[in-house]
């Protein structure tokens, strides 16, 4: 990525039931006077067998009694059927879906009255063709008025969502980049005023200007909102004054003529490390330290060492004023290197943070082994790794804000560390030389974001603007 000079820093049941109701027989439903009349039917057949021909009258008291059982089984059976219709809640609760579909159409007839059979298959359930559909909570199918009874649907049916040419009911959602839509009684959709991280408006205006670089759209940044991309994307709280008033270190030019284009990669090849994805871990306070005195390392022992060193290690254990993925100061992750020291990306490997939740606690303690130096006290996180070694730093310090000596300091010495201030448009670039666009400029604020962001500068050049004139950037 390229950006523009601007740098203010850089620092290096059924039976059950029966049982229950024989237990307790002072229930009165249905079911419990079918069971108490019961044993008095089997009662009347043993007196029947021993006084049949003393007791004429025993037969008519058996047929009552078996009538009496039947009507009983036949009403259970009638209120189990019309409860389980007449208590649902109805299939058009959320709106009439398939409103133009043809169910009792497909049927060709429609039933008088009720008629438990009169259906057809509707979604994933059944919808019905009989007058008895049509009550207060209707489950007919959606063109029973129209074909059956040459009307209209109920108004209240009627309001639904339309969506790309679908009908969906109320209650529905869909998720629109960052907001989330859902389908209202009223048959809107309505949908959060979210301002999402990727803006198509600010992608379309910056592909039109002529701002010198192009946006894009990262699908990893989708769903996002603009604070979510401030709060968990960067991460790196502004040094305090005391660091800021540090006095800057000179660095003697001796008239050397620097190149138009540098690369630290290419004059130290194999020393300059990959950088790793922060994710949505506001840890750029850990990673570009970490990058830094990787590279640092790796040049100064000049390929003898080439760690990659462990941002994790310091998100986990640096805690002294720092808040690992949610926030931390360069100053204080230098000063951890130097007096505590790190192990390597590939003992303590980034576990990464998606929340606000705590950081992983620390699992790399060291301890001093005389003049300095540290050693570690226990095995890596990483069971496969080979080695615990501790890498410490010497001191770090602030570079003057003039470009040149910048640009020594990295043809001299590696890459070097700055903090920048990130803006709602730096989240879209994809090429060209970055700077800050005012397109957003007349929008509301919330639209108009900016935190602080630290980042590893390797190199520098130049470029010609469409305009003629000579553009400078550095390379990060």
């Amino acid at each position: 990525m390229q950006n523009s000079w601007a740098f203010p820093f850089c620092i290096v049941g059924v039976t059950r039931a029966c049982l229950i109701h024989k237990e307790d027989p002072g229930k009165t439903s249905t079911s419990a006077q079918f069971l108490l009349i019961s044993p008095l039917l089997s009662l009347d057949l043993a007196n029947i067998q021993e006084n049949q021909q003393h007791c004429p009258r025993m037969k008519f008291i058996l047929l009552a009694s078996t009538f009496l059982v039947l009507g009983a089984i036949n009403d259970v059976t009638a209120q189990r059927s019309r409860t389980k219709r007449e208590l649902a809640p109805g299939l058009h609760s959320l709106g009439l879906r398939d409103a133009g579909g043809s169910y009792c159409q497909q049927r060709a007839s429609c039933c008088p009255g009720r008629d438990d059979a009169c259906t057809v298959p509707y979604l994933d359930t059944i919808c019905y063709c009989d007058l008895f559909c049509n009550r207060t909570v209707s489950d007919c199918c959606p063109d029973f008025w129209g074909y059956c009874l040459g009307i209209n649907p109920p108004t209240n049916l009627q309001k639904v969502c339309t969506k790309h040419g679908n009908n969906y009911p109320n209650g529905a959602t869909y998720q629109d980049n960052c907001n989330r839509c859902t389908c209202t009684s009223d048959g809107n959709w309505h949908c959060e005023q979210n301002t999402c991280l990727v803006n198509p408006r600010i992608i379309d205006a910056v592909n039109r200007g002529s701002y010198g670089w192009k946006a894009g759209n990262y699908s990893q940044f989708w769903g996002m909102t603009l604070d979510e991309g401030i709060q968990y994307r960067l991460g790196t709280v502004k040094p305090p004054s005391s660091v800021m008033n540090m006095n800057e270190l000179h660095v003697n030019m001796n008239n050397d003529a620097l190149p138009t284009y540098f690369n630290a990669a290419g004059k130290w090849p194999g020393m300059i490390h990959e950088p790793l994805d922060q994710g949505n871990c506001a840890g750029s306070w850990a990673f570009s330290t970490a990058a830094v005195a990787s590279d640092r390392l790796s040049i100064q022992s000049m390929g003898h060492m080439t760690p990659a060193l462990s941002p994790q290690n310091l998100l986990s254990c640096d805690t002294k004023n720092q808040h690992g993925c949610r926030g931390g100061r360069v100053d204080g992750a230098w000063w951890y290197l130097r007096r505590r020291g790190i192990v390597t990306e590939d003992c303590y490997p980034f576990v990464g943070q998606n929340t606000n939740g705590p950081s992983a606690p620390c699992m790399m303690h060291s301890r001093s082994t005389g003049r300095g130096k540290r050693q570690a006290t226990n095995n890596c996180p990483n069971p496969y790794a080979s080695s615990n070694e501790i890498y410490q730093s010497t001191p770090a310090y602030r570079l003057s804000s003039s470009e040149k000596e910048i640009m020594k300091e990295i043809f001299d010495n590696g890459p070097v560390q700055a903090i920048m201030e990130v803006h709602e448009d730096f989240f879209l670039y994809k090429s060209g030389i970055y700077r800050h666009t005012p397109v957003m400029a007349g929008e509301h604020e919330r639209y108009r974001r900016h935190g602080t962001h630290s980042v590893r500068v390797i190199g520098w050049g130049e470029d010609i603007a469409p305009s003629g004139n000579v553009q400078k950037y550095w390379v990060i």
